[in-house]
């Protein structure tokens, strides 16, 4: 039954990203604006940091997740203010980027750990 909740509460955070996204990147106008696009910005990198923390401890890995969620929003945000280049559209792209190329990562990570599982197991 908790599973199923877990599941369900993962389903509407990761809808109510990609509202973000969607309503920074076509700059819709709605009162869930801030929220929304916030929303995004924190969870999505964080999540994909904490999804290559595999067999860890879940209160570290959360840990790890938030920091690298606000560095890396940091580190954007200075990087286009130093190159004069700032856009928040162009931000979200980013970190939607980002996050993309780190889910590959930990795709391709747990298909070559499980890989290496099933051939231990066939000896």
């Amino acid at each position: 039954m908790l599973k199923q909740h877990r599941r369900a509460l993962a389903w509407l955070v990761a809808l109510a990203c990609i509202a973000g996204a969607v309503v920074a990147l076509f700059d819709i106008e709605t009162p869930l604006r801030p929220f929304l696009i916030s929303l995004f910005l924190l969870v999505v990198p964080g999540a994909a940091v904490v999804g290559l923390l595999r067999d860890r401890d879940p209160l570290a890995a959360l840990s790890v997740g938030a920091a690298a969620s606000l560095v890396l929003n940091v580190l954007l945000a200075e990087a286009m203010l130093l190159f004069d280049a700032w856009s928040p559209r162009a931000g979200v792209a980013t970190v939607a980027v980002l996050g993309g190329f780190l889910y590959v990562l930990r795709v391709l990570y747990r298909g070559k750990s499980m890989q290496t599982e099933q051939g231990a197991r066939a000896r």
